[in-house]
């Protein structure tokens, strides 16, 4: 285990008035938020043995979950984003792992968790936070130790076993001045977020608000059409954070145009089409495109600006690695490779995780320190760092990522399939489609949506085929797993 000093944090508080959180209900200050931690505080100890117990959370986006976020990240109370779209197997399963002291949920998930531990974020919950009154001092012990742990992250990878990311306060604190460099939205001023709140990406987002005592403006989900409108005609919006394909959909309409005092979209969670950021920088849209993951707390790599102006670093690059941290292109060897050589890239520094939860996975990281992403790129003469190849077999659809095997055993336990391989192939839309290919055993027709009908409840939604392939053979090494390669070269030369 590495391990880093231990250091403490004194909150700098913004001013009361200012700003924190707004929707399409309501408009909240610092100053609500203030109150809200003596309640949440509260709540949590009258339920909980401990506050340094996790807590859990399921739910869709809302201004309750994004007030209970903000106040485990202040109280210093560690927390579990679950993914609301997973089955309820699945959650089940994810819960067992890291067995949280308590589960909050919105009225709509409620229902999934069998728990008495179980605390509901309906529509009297804010109501009941501002309206509470509690006896005795109101004051709340603000210095939190840095090497604490802040949340615990699942992560998708080739393996069929999650990965448990623990991260800690210093490493979201390094990322939020880092990112600070390339993008700060002024006081009483927002970043746009409809992003899911149970990715590093989503809840990133509240966390460096608070750190900068900015404003955060919240959608229940992305919906073009509002946000075009928002981005056009609100002058208080000067961020977003968003994945390609919200973007693509975004510049589908020839007439979308942001207002002049907009600061930056910022793109990750996938492949970046250079097309796409040609045709938004001609629209007058400035991006920055970022390069990270949860095992970084998010983008630890990011291009200065690319904008009307000009453009600073190649458009296909994601720019240089935040400050402090350190990169190298690797052989499979673990030779380092020269520049503009490709290999896998390993990371180093303030941002990236000690180790994985209760040390798994250990072999991701060397004697010195270094961590294995599993991505594969290159660096060229300045230092500007290309991505090939994201996470090997990980499949990147809309932003989400998707673990192949679990849509491969989900097909083979369908009457009629005998194997299956799943892949992901480029596409315009998503940035990546989920397609399958399969081999059968009967002679029953076996088509996209009848496939997908009997997955429904079995896989989340959007894990679902969007084409399916029938093939007399799936190709094998000698050791049995699937060349995955070979099929996508013969996908794209069909």
């Amino acid at each position: 285990m590495r391990t880093s000093r231990s250091e403490t944090y004194e909150f700098k508080k913004p001013d009361p008035g200012l700003n924190f959180l707004a929707s399409t209900k309501h408009t909240y200050t610092y100053e609500e938020l203030d109150r809200f931690l003596i309640f949440f505080k509260d709540l949590i100890s009258e339920k909980s043995s401990s506050l340094r117990s996790p807590i859990a959370f399921l739910s869709e986006s809302s201004d309750e979950f994004i007030f209970s976020i903000a106040a485990c990240w202040k109280l210093g109370i560690p927390f579990i984003p679950l993914n609301p779209k997973l089955t309820s197997t699945k959650l089940e399963y994810q819960i067992s792992l890291l067995k949280p002291s308590l589960i909050l949920c919105d009225s709509k998930n409620s229902q999934r968790i069998k728990s008495d531990m179980s605390i509901i974020m309906d529509e009297h919950y804010l109501t009941d936070a501002f309206t509470f009154k509690k006896k005795g001092t109101k004051t709340l012990s603000t210095t939190i130790d840095t090497n604490d742990i802040f949340g615990y992250f699942f992560t998708s990878g080739t393996s069929n076993t999650p990965k448990i990311v623990p991260l800690k306060r210093r490493q979201m604190y390094s990322a939020a001045k880092s990112s600070a460099i390339n993008l700060l939205p002024e006081p009483n001023h927002y970043w746009l977020h409809c992003l899911p709140l149970n990715h590093i990406g989503g809840i990133s987002i509240i966390l460096r608000s608070i750190i900068y005592g900015i404003g955060i403006y919240r959608l229940d989900e992305f919906d073009d059409k509002i946000v075009k409108n928002i981005l056009s005609k609100n002058k208080k919006i000067q961020a977003i954070s968003l994945v390609p394909t919200m973007l693509k959909r975004l510049l589908q309409n020839p007439y979308f145009r942001i207002h002049t005092h907009f600061k930056a979209v910022l793109i990750g969670g996938g492949p970046i089409d250079t097309k796409m950021l040609r045709k938004a920088v001609e629209r007058g849209i400035p991006i920055i495109s970022s390069y990270g993951m949860t095992e970084t707390c998010a983008q630890i790599a990011a291009n200065s600006l690319f904008k009307p102006s000009g453009t600073y670093t190649p458009l296909s690059s994601v720019g240089t690695l935040f400050s402090d941290n350190l990169v190298e292109i690797r052989d499979e060897k673990g030779r380092c490779q020269p520049v503009n050589e490709s290999g896998l890239i390993w990371l180093k520094g303030p941002q990236i995780i000690d180790e994985y939860y209760e040390n798994d996975y250990a072999e991701h990281f060397d004697e010195n320190g270094w961590f294995n992403s599993g991505d594969f790129g290159h660096l060229n003469r300045n230092g500007h760092l290309f991505i090939e190849n994201r996470r090997t077999d990980l499949i990147i659809s809309g932003g989400e990522n998707i673990n192949p095997i679990e849509i491969e055993q989900a097909l083979e336990r369908l009457d009629g399939i005998s194997e299956a391989a799943v892949i992901g192939i480029e596409d315009e839309e998503w940035g990546q489609k989920v397609v399958a290919l399969i081999t059968v055993t009967d002679s029953e027709t076996h088509n996209l949506e009848s496939v997908k009908n009997k997955l429904k409840g079995k896989i989340a939604a959007f894990k679902l085929p969007k084409e399916l392939l029938i093939v007399e053979a799936i190709p094998k090494t000698s050791t049995g797993k699937i060349k995955k390669r070979d099929l996508k070269k013969s996908y794209l030369n069909s």
